[in-house]
């Protein structure tokens, strides 16, 4: 049990945080905004606080199905509370999952579960029962709340667990979230939380292929609008924010709730939001504050002019690497200067950052007030100014996994938060992105950055996307590879890659030029669009190449043949069910079939392995006719989980399978470089 002062019953969070000494260093002195009271529930200052002050009837939340004010916020959330207590037995500490697109309904959700004392696990839509289930077991959740229209997935995740219980929204159920509610006061007595205590459990969006989850507290929460929002970005009342990024991951919980409602402003939430549905939004809204990735930003350029922009005043941008080909068009295209900034789940939000009137093309900026920020070598000293090293940083906030001691140790040491980022601070203060320290490419002695290639690939107009990695070889160790999407009407061959090898020879010295240059139509990212490198040095789908005898028909949905080099991969024969519970979600042929697809892939992946690089794919199926009934919706399951690359694939008939239930089977093979 934990010894400090707590307002938490359920102790599971704090009794599983990782010991003193290896917590980060905090420090609560760089702002005066930062010294909060020890008792604080966030819930107070960023919401009650407004109707105490009369100033309910402002819109908190643009939403396509109408605007919500801060008292409706507020009496939603409070009525939300007392369903969790009375109807649902929730106690200060227990962890509740949410799980709905960027909807108000959301956020009143998510204040209700502060209010109560809980600790909100915020999930995306597109993770599966598989993800949810990780999710669930790593927190230790029982109590969840969704969408109906998202909650098929997380109620199987749910299934079987010892006092589970999934309340729905937007439901017209009796037993639905909306009609208990209904008979709910909207007053609500806010558990009085220690500003230490446990708020949110965030999960890291798997860059590197394996999520973790990341504790933060009250305070943590208000210190990143007292931080990087009131000295930066520096929003008013009258701002309306919008952006991509799913409320799950805290970038977004920072630019598209936290940082509004800190300074009474308002957010447009979109449920999709892809680089034209942020336009649409924008125009729509009126929307002056910007919030998604680089990689949004550009592939917005060609389309800002459709649309009328004139309402935005600032735009930020994080998540990934924020190449200064992009920073130049967007504001060329716009005037507007992106404001760039590196932040962490583990540290909550942006620590390194940039004004408009301070930002420099290609830097990520200087470090947020509140915050302190340096390079250092693999020992934790600082370097010499202009020297490459690693990015480490103290502040208000500080990296805390649950139950994952040996994460811990790495991503804070000697005190300090290592981001695992490559960095070079230069005399003026300015941080310059190099690469992660993971990704950084020796080739034949030479330190090569990835992210310095793939600016000056980017400014090629042949080069849609582009991302460079290392891969081993064996003369040089490593060589540096370029994965290159080509711009629209722009066909990859071999004269274009030799054509950008030079022009990198010409732009970088020699050795850093790209050896391999592999041509795709889209690069592997996770949901909030950052770059999932670890995807492209297990092996690219040019690993493996499909081959049809000469003049015969090219065949719909799989190869005749199929080669490859490297090392096997086999998958045994998946079947629908979850494989955790050993229990079917479903018992129509079509679901059987796409969660047993995703069977497949998570048992690739487990083992280093991509769908792309599958050679080979056996189907078993009880019914022939059932098979071909439902091929439309195999289909689209198939495109949805393992994309469009179609190995050579047999199917078989059989009179049963072991389980009873089950109504396919499939079988895969694959080879990794």
């Amino acid at each position: 049990m934990s010894q400090r002062r707590t307002a938490h019953i359920d102790t599971f969070v704090l009794d599983h945080l990782p010991p003193g000494e290896l917590c980060p260093e905090t420090d609560w002195t760089g702002v005066p905004e930062l010294a909060y009271p020890d008792s604080l529930n966030a819930a107070a200052d960023l919401l009650d606080h407004w109707i105490a002050r009369g100033e309910g009837g402002r819109t908190a939340f643009h939403h396509s199905a109408g605007p919500w004010t801060y008292t409706r916020l507020h009496d939603a959330a409070n009525r939300i509370a007392n369903v969790l207590v009375s109807d649902c037995g929730l106690v200060p500490g227990e962890r509740v999952l949410l799980r709905a697109a960027n909807q108000p309904m959301l956020v009143a959700c998510w204040f209700a579960v502060l209010k109560a004392g809980g600790i909100a696990v915020t999930t995306m839509p597109l993770l599966r029962v598989r993800e949810l289930s990780d999710v669930i077991q790593k927190a230790h959740v029982t109590l969840a709340i969704s969408d109906a229209s998202v909650s098929t997935d997380l109620e199987a995740a749910m299934k079987g667990r010892e006092r589970a219980r999934l309340l729905r929204f937007n439901h017209d159920g009796a037993d639905s979230l909306n009609a208990l509610m209904a008979g709910k006061p909207a007053t609500f007595s806010n558990v009085q939380t220690m500003a230490e205590d446990p708020a949110i459990v965030a999960f890291t969006s798997g860059t590197t292929g394996q999520s973790k989850a990341t504790v933060h507290s009250h305070r943590d929460l208000l210190a990143t609008t007292d931080t990087y929002a009131r000295y930066v970005l520096r929003p008013v009342q009258t701002d309306v924010f919008i952006g991509s990024p799913p409320l799950a991951f805290t970038y977004a919980l920072g630019g598209l709730v936290l940082f509004p409602m800190r300074f009474g402003a308002s957010t447009a939430l979109l449920e999709q939001a892809t680089p034209p549905q942020l336009l649409e939004g924008i125009q729509r809204f009126r929307a002056t504050v910007a919030v998604t990735s680089p990689t949004a930003y550009r592939a917005m350029l060609n389309q800002l002019p459709d649309f009328d922009l004139s309402s935005l005043r600032a735009c930020v941008s994080a998540g990934e690497t924020l190449p200064a080909a992009t920073f130049d068009r967007w504001q060329k295209a716009t005037g507007i200067t992106l404001m760039d900034g590196i932040g962490s789940t583990e540290m909550l939000h942006i620590f390194v950052g940039s004004t408009p009137e301070t930002a420099k093309s290609g830097s990520t900026g200087t470090v947020v007030p509140g915050y302190r920020a340096r390079v250092v070598d693999e020992h934790g000293r600082e370097v010499a100014r202009g020297t490459i090293g690693r990015l480490a940083v103290v502040g208000p906030t500080g990296c805390r996994y649950l139950d994952g001691i040996e994460h811990q140790k790495k991503y804070v040491q000697h005190g300090w938060n290592l981001t695992g980022d490559a960095y070079r601070q230069d005399e003026d203060g300015y941080f310059w992105y190099e690469s992660r320290t993971d990704d950084m490419i020796i080739s034949s002695g030479y330190n090569i950055a990835g992210v310095e290639v793939e600016n000056v690939l980017l400014t090629h107009a042949s080069v849609a996307e582009c991302a460079v990695v290392g891969v081993p070889d064996e003369a040089r160790g490593k060589i540096v590879k370029a994965f290159v999407v080509p711009a629209k009407g722009v066909t990859g061959s071999d004269a274009l890659a030799r054509e950008l090898q030079d022009f990198v020879k010409a732009e970088l010295a020699p050795y850093k030029y790209p050896r391999e240059v592999a041509f795709v139509t889209e690069l592997p990212r996770t949901p909030t669009g950052k770059l999932q490198r670890y995807r492209l040095t297990t092996g690219p789908a040019s690993n493996v190449h499909p081959h049809d005898p000469e003049g015969w028909p090219k065949p719909k949905g799989y190869a005749n043949a199929v080669s490859g080099t490297g090392r096997m991969v086999f998958v045994s024969g998946q079947i629908g069910w979850d494989p955790l519970t050993m229990k079917f979600a479903a018992q129509d042929f079509p679901a059987q079939v796409r969660q047993a697809l995703k069977n497949v892939v998570a048992s690739l992946e487990a083992a280093g392995a991509h769908p792309n690089q599958i050679t080979r794919l056996t189907w078993y199926v009880t019914s022939r006719d059932e098979y071909l009934r439902a091929q439309e919706d195999i289909g689209v399951a198939y495109r949805e989980v393992i994309g469009r690359h179609f190995p050579a694939m047999s199917v078989v008939v059989v009179a049963g399978l072991l389980e009873p239930d089950a109504r396919v089977e499939i079988e895969a093979t694959a080879i990794t470089p």
